[in-house]
């Protein structure tokens, strides 16, 4: 089973236009296209019924306290936990590649709706719902795909790992407005195989990726 995309290759640098926040020299960083990138899968294991693929981005910082804080820096000492940018099941495996943008073009404030999605897919809740709970302007929902934003301080590159899932049933048994911890717990037992895509991403200059 191979999942692979013509936006970037495996380990790779994301393009800007895929991610959330793009850097810029006079405020550290500015909103960017946010499209999803496109996406192909190919050798699917006999007896797929359906597809859920999830993003998840494993190098979040475990404590806020010095995020995009001037003077100061994300070290790479800290502990890490996931953030998950993208949550979408029910995707036919006979519908074909994932185009560009087609999920995904461009900031919506407050999030996209859902947890309906294109191709009668459904969508789960990404973790920008938590990040910009305690935000006026920007607090609501964030349904679908929304792109890579880690700190502008950070002193380490951020991975950004897509996980293609081959399921034995038609429809992933969640409910609701779903989250990341929910799909995983309900596609077990039902993964008949998986691919991974990981993508790298940072807005400090001082990083390499």
């Amino acid at each position: 089973m191979k999942l692979t995309s013509s936006s970037f290759g495996d380990n790779q640098p994301i393009p800007v236009e895929f991610a959330f926040c793009a850097p810029d020299p006079q405020n550290h960083v500015t909103l960017s296209g946010n499209r999803n990138p496109d996406l192909s899968w190919s050798d699917l294991p006999d007896g797929t019924l359906s597809l859920a693929l999830i993003c998840h981005d494993p190098d979040v910082p475990s404590k806020p306290d010095d995020v995009n804080q001037e003077g100061r820096s994300v070290p790479a000492s800290l502990p890490r936990i996931d953030f998950y940018h993208w949550l979408l099941v029910d995707l036919d495996p006979k519908s074909g590649s994932l185009k560009a943008g087609e999920f995904s073009d461009g900031i919506t404030t407050r999030g996209k709706g859902g947890p309906t999605g294109p191709r009668g897919t459904r969508q789960g809740i990404n973790d920008y719902s938590v990040w910009f709970s305690g935000d006026k302007d920007m607090s609501g929902d964030y349904f679908g795909y929304d792109g890579p934003c880690p700190p502008w301080n950070d002193t380490i590159p951020h991975h950004y790992v897509f996980t293609l899932y081959a399921l034995d049933v038609e429809s992933c048994p969640v409910i609701g407005n779903f989250k990341g911890a929910d799909v995983l717990v309900a596609i077990q037992g039902h993964v008949l195989g998986q691919a991974k895509l990981t993508g790298v991403y940072s807005l400090n200059p001082d990083v390499k990726v």
